[in-house]
């Protein structure tokens, strides 16, 4: 597997939109990754990133999702 990077910039114009700074950061991290989920336990804090297009899914969710749990 070879590691990639990818230079984005970054923009704050839609923060704050969460209610825990810390998890404004980690939607901040996803949408400048082109992500359209995030993986956590804390869906309920991340309700309002769906405006945003980004969805949330939990651990165990995710992993049926791939075919690694039924």
């Amino acid at each position: 597997m070879r590691d990639t990077g990818k230079l984005v910039e970054v923009y704050y114009l839609w923060r704050p939109i969460l209610m825990d700074a810390k998890d404004d950061l980690v939607l901040e991290a996803a949408m400048n990754g082109g992500c359209s989920t995030i993986v956590t336990y804390n869906e309920r804090d991340f309700v309002p990133a769906k405006s945003l297009g980004v969805s949330t899914l939990t651990p165990a969710a995710f992993l049926r999702s791939i075919g690694v749990l039924r």
